[in-house]
């Protein structure tokens, strides 16, 4: 009988565990994501955003739910459960509700495909697929890919996605170009396949449930009215003009930004909708994280608060004006 030394033995015994664990590589993990993702019927999830700006956090929560093949519902509400919006994707378009002020708006976009969406399984998926070199390790029983991101600014510049054996996501983390952490998206109760029944993503029955709900939301007419200055630091621009006017609607202030990259800042007190239909929007939706705006090329609008906000600017790239709202409300990315 051949003779085996206690090193061989060793040897033997290690490979032999090794090739029994299962670990799956890189290829392999992107690859079952992408079948679960194409096999995936249905889910639902919360997840809790946090956004870091000079110091400062601020938190939001999002219901999110999603049926084949491209039905969408993201319900979105600030810390106290108020300033409640949603973002609607159905067979008609995509809309965007403010019930709180009676207000919906349906867009020409194909949205949620045109840029990165950190809250949305499907984009995660797609920033890991196109990434052609993306950061790949296994740790704590999680799968952890560090990507680029499709939103073609260093404000957004990569992030890290983290997702459970699973592969269902666990937390998002977003961050600027020296890799410093700007938002943090942790999800729960993720669940897949969920029976889901079409009129979720319904116009009108989120509407009207929304309404008969009241909750602790301030309605448009009691709200405080109350002028507010960004903080982003846009490179040689600065205050030039503030003008307050009186309209029928009540008080408007006009702001003016002079500089390398002007542009004009409106805000009026908001009115609630005596209209149920969906108003048409330019653009595409731009989830702020305490809001959900409409933006274009040179546009974005939101409502918050009790206040209406018009974004204006010629020079202003679309993640620029995006960075201004958010620094209104101590936050700085979409």
């Amino acid at each position: 009988m051949k003779k085996w030394s206690v090193v061989g033995l060793a040897a033997i015994l290690m490979a032999v565990l090794l090739s029994g664990c299962g670990a799956k590589s890189e290829k392999d993990v992107i690859k079952d994501l992408g079948n679960k993702i194409e096999q995936m019927n249905s889910y639902q999830t919360d997840a809790t955003m946090t956004f870091q700006h000079n110091g400062k956090k601020q938190i939001y929560q999002a219901n999110i739910t999603f049926k084949k093949p491209y039905y969408y519902r993201v319900a979105l509400t600030d810390s106290k459960n108020e300033n409640k919006q949603m973002i609607l994707r159905n067979a008609d378009g995509v809309f965007v509700l403010t019930p709180e002020l009676n207000k919906s708006y349906q867009f020409e976009s194909t949205w949620p495909n045109n840029r990165s969406q950190a809250y949305l399984y499907h984009s995660l998926n797609q920033d890991i697929q196109n990434d052609p070199n993306p950061g790949f390790k296994i740790k704590d029983n999680q799968y952890i890919f560090d990507t680029k991101t499709n939103y073609n600014t260093t404000q957004l510049a990569n992030q890290s996605i983290t997702l459970n054996k699973n592969l269902t996501p666990e937390m998002v983390q977003v961050k600027d170009k020296d890799q410093n952490i700007i938002v943090t998206v942790n999800f729960s109760h993720f669940k897949v396949n969920p029976p889901i029944d079409q009129k979720t993503f319904d116009v009108k029955q989120n509407m009207t449930a929304a309404r008969i709900k009241n909750t602790q939301t301030v309605s448009a007419d009691n709200a405080t009215f109350r002028l507010q200055y960004p903080t982003a630091d846009i490179s040689g621009t600065k205050l030039s003009m503030m003008k307050p006017e009186v309209t029928q609607a009540g008080e408007k202030y006009v702001l003016k930004y002079s500089g390398k990259k002007p542009f004009t800042l409106i805000e009026s007190k908001s009115v609630a909708s005596l209209s149920i239909i969906p108003a048409l929007a330019t653009g595409d939706p731009a989830n702020l994280g305490f809001a959900i705006g409409s933006v274009s090329d040179n546009t974005l609008s939101w409502s918050s608060g009790g206040t209406d906000y018009y974004l204006a600017s010629d020079k202003l790239t679309q993640d620029e004006l995006i960075s201004v709202a958010q620094s209104m409300n101590g936050t700085v990315i979409k």
